[in-house]
């Protein structure tokens, strides 16, 4: 069974740039559609980007679009989520998911009832 590990979560200053890190383990990150979703207090998760099977697509939700980048490194098995010129909005946990159901091969995985498995979550705070 695939298990998904976050790190790099932290507290930084509106303007900086962070670095997530989603290690997978029990499956491969190529084998499964990933994204990253994030819940902020009080409110519902969110999608924030996802990966294809393929690794050749990306989608970002709009509020992170031009500023977060998703990425993957099939050697490491590990999915990334670059966050550059945060905002006090994208304080929030957030969550590495995949799916691991069969899914085609360039396939992008917006709704969060799709994925069948998250991580733990790491929190990232953004102070003004």
């Amino acid at each position: 069974q695939v298990q998904l590990v976050e790190s790099g979560g932290g507290l930084v200053q509106s303007g900086d740039s962070l670095s997530l890190s989603c290690a997978a383990s029990g499956g491969t990150v190529s084998s499964y559609a990933m994204g990253w979703v994030r819940q902020a207090p009080g409110k519902e998760r969110e999608f924030v980007a996802g990966i294809s099977r393929s690794g050749g697509s990306t989608y970002y939700g709009n509020s992170v679009k031009g500023r977060f980048t998703i990425s993957r490194d099939t050697a490491k098995n590990t999915v990334y989520l670059q966050m550059n010129s945060l905002k006090p909005e994208d304080t929030a946990v957030y969550y590495c998911a995949a799916r691991t159901r069969q899914t085609s091969w360039g396939i992008i995985i917006v709704s969060l009832n799709e994925y069948d498995t998250w991580g733990q979550g790491t929190q990232v705070t953004v102070s003004s």
